[in-house]
């Protein structure tokens, strides 16, 4: 980017998915506030999670990024985060297994307030309103009042994030994910089924490999890691008004961080190197990530990578490939094959939900799920045939038993969608599905283990960078 880059370099790009604010005193006056709240998240907490996603870059690692499709204000309740984090947790265990590998644990929560609108107006009836863009620009009821952008929203963001934040790292550290609790973890509407026997089976074999460690002194007393685990946050960086207010200097380092998250990344929408996303996502320090769809050329790819990560950092970069199923095994062999030839540390996630949303012969935004695992298994077929590490995972998924996805071993239906259908944006997962897609991730996982694709491709990244 030409120019030197500040907090607020980024009001001089071409910038799209905004509101427009009515009252640019107001604007200013939130802005003002926000600036001089307390971090949520620390800069060596971000660097940490460089630190393991550099792992995941170097086939070490598995990432797992998930979480709603946009948090609301509504919804906001200890019972949903405790589900969410416990979800999350159960995909861990089923991939680590798998993998043999640590799994990064990076959740969309405690920030992901805006979303990306396809149409800047939507249409009920004769009535025609500014789209809904996330609880924290506007809200989801359709009126007038409601659809109007207001900058202290921003601020009640922030207060739930904080919220969540503090709950979530109680769980973390506070006993919540000891292994020995893994049981304890099998929620009532998963242990009622077969897929819950198959996680119940998993359990009883960590059970077994617990009892053989404690036997040998390795206990939640004498290792922290049995009791304790990192858990990170990560939001879409589309709102800036509110990441440039949240953006500090790190008093060690003398670097830029935003503070609203550990990782931030850029949507398929706004990651044009022209655009102001990118241009803020280029200054900070924090991890982050890019969308990359189907219709992105080998070589604006390059330029995006150039861009946000000129040193070529392990860890820095993430690419969020979201190709849909019927495009992942056309789109993604090129990128991959040319990120690879131009040497560059990347890590590599798929997201196989944008890609696969369609409307339901009743009326509702779904997704199917043998379409998502579809866009899950061409994903690895591109990175086995490429010789290249298939990262991570990056879903929206929901810890409560929603009907908003069609398919899985639940069998859900177009007709049993109304049920339960919470979602204010986009379809999500349910806590059912989301254990069921880690079981089958967890096997193709297994497949690249043994077929020394999953720690040889460290090997093989290092003697190349040798």
């Amino acid at each position: 980017m030409a120019g030197k880059w500040t907090p607020e370099s980024w009001r001089d790009k071409p910038i799209l998915q905004v509101p427009e604010y009515p009252d640019q005193e107001d604007l200013k006056a939130v802005e003002k506030r926000l600036s001089g709240y307390p971090p949520l998240v620390f800069a060596g907490e971000a660097r940490r999670l460089k630190k393991s996603l550099a792992e995941v870059a170097a086939g070490r690692a598995f990432l797992l990024q998930g979480g709603d499709c946009a948090e609301s204000f509504a919804e906001f309740h200890p019972d949903n985060i405790r589900d969410f984090f416990r979800v999350i947790l159960q995909m861990a265990v089923v991939l680590t297994f798998g993998a043999a590998c640590p799994v990064v644990k990076v959740g969309r929560l405690a920030g992901q307030f805006a979303k990306p609108r396809s149409e800047p107006m939507e249409k009920q009836g004769d009535v025609e309103l500014p789209s809904y863009r996330g609880d924290i620009i506007n809200g989801i009821e359709f009126t007038e009042d409601s659809r109007v952008p207001d900058p202290n929203r921003m601020e009640r963001a922030y207060n739930q994030a904080a919220a969540t934040l503090n709950l979530v790292r109680a769980f973390a550290q506070g006993g919540f994910a000891d292994l020995h609790r893994v049981h304890q973890w099998n929620m009532g509407f998963v242990s009622d089924s077969a897929l819950g026997e198959r996680y119940q089976d998993l359990a009883n074999r960590l059970d077994e490999t617990l009892a053989f460690m404690a036997a040998c002194g390795l206990t939640s007393d004498t290792t922290p890691q049995i009791r304790e685990t990192d858990f990170f946050t990560s939001h879409e960086a589309l709102l800036l008004n509110y990441e440039q207010a949240m953006t500090r200097v790190d008093s060690t380092t003398g670097d830029w961080y935003d503070t609203s998250a550990h990782m931030l990344w850029c949507g398929e929408r706004t990651r044009q190197i022209e655009n102001a996303q990118v241009e803020f996502l280029s200054g900070i320090k924090n991890p982050i990530a890019s969308k990359v769809g189907p219709t992105t050329e080998p070589d604006n790819l390059i330029k995006l990578i150039d861009i946000l990560n000129p040193e070529n950092e392990p860890g820095r970069l993430t690419l969020i490939s979201r190709m849909g199923a019927d495009k992942v095994l056309q789109a993604l062999p090129p990128l991959v094959r040319r990120v690879k030839e131009e040497g560059r540390h990347v890590v590599w996630s798929c997201d196989p939900m944008h890609g696969n949303t369609v409307k339901s012969s009743t009326g509702y935004k779904t997704r199917y799920f043998d379409r998502i695992l579809t866009e899950v298994e061409g994903f690895f077929a591109v990175h086995s045939g490429e010789g290249t590490h298939p990262g991570g995972i990056h879903l929206e998924l929901s810890g409560k038993d929603v009907t908003e996805c069609v398919g899985g071993a639940q069998a859900i239906t177009e007709a049993d969608l109304s049920d339960r259908y919470h979602t204010h944006c986009d379809p999500r997962l349910n806590a059912k599905q989301a254990l069921e897609l880690a079981f089958l991730i967890a096997e193709r996982l297994k497949e690249e283990r043994i077929g020394g694709k999953l720690n040889g491709f460290a090997n093989g990244a290092t003697a190349a960078a040798e």
